[in-house]
């Protein structure tokens, strides 16, 4: 019997980390095979898509795209409207995590994953035993700045989107800071009154809230004080680091208001 074929894959997230990883093992191991995959729920911003889509025109790969057998709505009724919460991921586990380790099924597969050389985190996102987990950043210990000089150098570049928020996910992603929904309610006002609706749609008395202990119309109300705020902390960093990459600076201030490390299958 002959020995079952290893797949290489890489999750894509839309966002700097995983497509500098890309950018990184093209450069490195150019014959290895490696499908390349995204797990849409179907509530992303429109410039991850937009930058899925370039990515795949500059490296010349096919994206496969993941998802769920049913909607997130589905999934928040059967949680009875219970929204998604860094205490209740639900979101990650079965719209994420599901439909990807659906699609590796039994195979043995090796995971390649973008978490950086500078991060205090580890381990993978599936406790299958057939998958094996690669950190490549780490393994030549690169850094901040080699991810975004990787980007800078092949020519995609950085998202859209990162001009007012530092992570990838969901328009409605609870690990939003509240410069973020801000900000999201001026690029986005559409989806902003989305994520309102999912607050305010409990006829019974209910209230679940993305950001915790204040709802979105509440925070937004006082959007002129987060948004000079957020300015005065940039001109901070730009004082002190004068030449630093304005993505670099905007991640580290919105640090500073809340670095709580999201979920590896979103964010990176």
């Amino acid at each position: 019997m002959s020995e079952k074929k290893v797949r290489h894959i890489l999750g894509l997230s839309g966002g700097k980390d995983s497509t500098a990883l890309a950018i990184l093992m093209r450069q490195k191991y150019p014959d290895l095979e490696i499908e390349y995959f995204f797990c849409d729920t179907h509530k992303e911003l429109t410039e991850t898509y937009d930058y899925l889509r370039r990515i795949e025109d500059w490296l010349g790969i096919k994206i496969h795209y993941l998802e769920s057998e049913r909607g997130f709505d589905h999934w928040l009724d059967l949680h009875g409207g219970y929204l998604p919460s860094p205490r209740q991921r639900w979101c990650t586990e079965l719209m994420k995590i599901k439909p990807l380790e659906k699609w590796v099924g039994d195979d043995v597969v090796v995971s390649y994953i973008g978490i950086r050389a500078d991060e205090n985190r580890d381990g993978y996102i599936s406790t299958k035993p057939s998958i094996t987990a690669r950190f490549p950043f780490k393994e030549y210990g690169l850094v901040k700045a080699d991810i975004l000089h990787l980007l800078e150098e092949s020519g995609i570049g950085m998202p859209d989107y990162y001009r007012w928020r530092s992570r990838s996910g969901c328009y409605f992603c609870f690990f939003q800071r509240k410069y973020e929904w801000v900000m999201l309610a001026q690029e986005h006002p559409d989806l902003f009154q989305k994520a309102i609706d999912y607050e305010q749609n409990h006829r019974d008395g209910r209230t679940y809230t993305w950001t915790q202990g204040e709802t979105l119309l509440e925070l937004v109300a006082r959007k002129d004080d987060i948004i000079a705020d957020h300015q005065k902390a940039m001109m901070r960093q730009q004082q002190t680091q004068p030449n630093r990459p304005l993505a670099e600076a905007l991640a580290t201030v919105l640090d500073e208001e809340d670095d709580t490390l999201p979920c590896l299958a979103c964010h990176l």
